[in-house]
This record gives structure tokens, sequence and C-alpha cells, in this order.
């Protein structure tokens, strides 16, 4: 059986691979919950989330997710998160732009799965 071209995924460093997949497993979750109501893309990186860890979805796809989202978990990045109002502009810029590549990939699932997700979130940080 062959591979189909975007199963490929000799463009990627493999290593760096499994340790942006490592990251984002252990701290995705974490960074969300940390900043739900501060980013106004909460829903589009939720949703690429959803579709990185999707057995679905290409190794290329994945390749990609797992790299943005791995810059969005970086506490230093271009410019720091804890500035009001600019801090997550850079990982917006990041994941807008990993988004775009892989948009065909990231479905309505996807998206169903990140709002669930986002809205069980607020109601437990409201209840706080």
């Amino acid at each position: 059986m062959s591979k189909k071209p975007e199963d490929d995924t000799s463009a990627f460093d493999e290593e760096k691979l499994k340790s942006d997949k490592r990251l984002v497993m252990r701290e995705f979750g974490h960074k969300l919950r940390k900043n739900i109501g501060k980013i106004p893309f909460s829903e589009d990186v939720t949703a690429s989330f959803y579709c990185a860890v999707d057995s679905k979805s290409p190794a290329f796809v994945k390749a990609v997710l797992f790299g943005a989202l791995a810059y969005f978990i970086m506490p230093i990045d271009v410019i720091p998160d804890f500035l009001a109002g600019v801090g997550f502009t850079d990982d917006a810029s990041v994941l807008m732009a990993a988004m775009a590549t892989v948009k065909k990939y990231v479905n309505d699932d996807h998206r169903v799965k990140a709002r669930t997700f986002l809205k069980k979130e607020t109601e437990i940080a409201e209840d706080a």
C-alpha cells in the first residue's frame, strides 16, 4: 500500500514534531483554560487542536498544527502573551497561517468539539 502525498512528513523534522506534540498534549488545556475570555481566536485554536489529534488528519496537517499550537503554548515568543491587547497577536498570526495552509482539514466536527469544550470551560470559569 503506497502512502498518500498528504501523509508525507519528510519535509518535517520528526523529532521536532514529536516534541511539539508532547508539549501540546501536556500544556494546551492549561494554557487555554488560563486564558479563557482573553483570546479572541479561542474557537479556531481549539478546533485546530481537535484537528491535530484526529486520527483521520493527514500527517502533514498534524505537523503544521502541532507546530503552530506549540508556538501558542510557549511562554516566550515574539510578543509576550501578558501584554494586554497585543500579547496574542503573534500567536494568532502563526495559527491563522497554519489554519490557512490546512483549512480543508479543519472540519465541522472539530469546530463543534471546540465550541462544546469552550462552553463547558466558560461555565466552569463563571462558577468559580
